[in-house]
């Protein structure tokens, strides 16, 4: 059974329709075009992605806040009013109650629109890459409501390995101390978000999409409640060189440092300086793994739509 989505939420009709009429469904979220890309290319990835879900008939359900109402199914307009407001805010679950009352919108986080979609009904999320532990979270704290959310929400997430920036060995131990299985898909390594391996491995191998189907599906019967980790690769033709990656990053966190970031302004300062560094290839290296992530995620809802026939 899906859950009933509250009424402060607002749910588009080609959605409820899709949904109803059991055909797939698959989330998008918004913060990779209001924080994650530069414009005018954050509103063209945005709705290519949901061009790419239509081409596998299947139905594109991108969730942000519009004047501080979520909504799962953002029509074209309001992706392209969220992607040019300076002033948009980045919503995880504990800002959406906030927006009641700001009317502001705001790009939902991995946690965010997982949280959203669920409680529309929909069981599968594409993504980039996702948040996890920071580097010196022992002594800070900073990691991703993401890894908790993805604990509690029954999804299968589609991703290429948390961003590169992020201390890769705690939030694979942290996804373990949740119990989040981590699967890789066609790969027995973790991917590092830009590039095809980060150098750590997965508990789990799995090969096809019908697999990925059967594991969510299994987790509930269980009565387990967290959600699947798939780790898609980036293509390997497509991803940076890794040991460019490695200096980058280390420039990218000593210009944070010296500029006074923290909190949820990491994470974009990062990746923007990332981009800037490589004269834009891990931008296209972003959009890669994304679009290869959207194709994945289709064919998980197709294969999930296709066992409860």
């Amino acid at each position: 059974m899906s859950p009933a989505a509250p009424s402060v939420i607002r749910i588009a009709d080609h959605v409820a329709e899709a949904l109803a009429a059991r055909t797939p469904v698959v989330a998008l979220e918004s913060t990779i075009f209001t924080h994650g890309l530069p414009r005018p290319r954050n509103i063209e990835v945005a709705l290519e992605g949901e061009e790419i879900i239509r081409a596998a008939g299947a139905v594109p359900a991108t969730i942000g806040v519009h004047h501080g109402t979520p909504v799962v199914g953002l029509s074209h307009d309001e992706i392209r009013e969220l992607g040019e407001d300076d002033d948009a805010d980045k919503a995880s679950i504990r800002e959406l109650s906030i927006g009641a009352v700001t009317k502001k919108n705001a790009g939902t986080t991995i946690a965010a629109t997982a949280f959203l979609a669920r409680a529309a009904g929909i069981d599968v999320f594409a993504t980039g890459g996702l948040g996890g532990v920071h580097h010196g979270a022992d002594k800070t704290f900073d990691e991703s409501a993401d890894l908790i959310a993805m604990s509690r929400t029954s999804i299968v997430l589609v991703s290429s390995g948390a961003k590169a920036i992020l201390d890769i060995p705690a939030t694979l131990e942290r996804f373990e101390t949740l119990s989040v299985p981590v699967v890789g898909y066609r790969t027995n390594r973790y991917p590092g978000f830009y590039v095809v391996d980060s150098g750590y491995p997965v508990a789990a191998r799995l090969d096809s999409p019908e697999d990925i189907a059967t594991v969510l599906t299994t987790q509930r019967a269980l009565g387990v409640p967290s959600g699947v980790l798939v780790a898609n690769p980036v293509p390997e033709a497509e991803q940076l060189d890794p040991s460019e990656l490695d200096g980058v990053i280390e420039d990218a966190w000593a210009a944070a440092e010296r500029d006074g970031i923290g909190g949820q302004a990491s994470t974009p300062y990062l990746l923007d300086f990332i981009r800037r560094a490589t004269e834009g290839r891990s931008l296209d290296a972003n959009v890669a793994l994304y679009r290869n992530n959207i194709r994945l995620a289709c064919e998980v809802a197709a294969a999930l739509v296709n066992r409860s026939a």
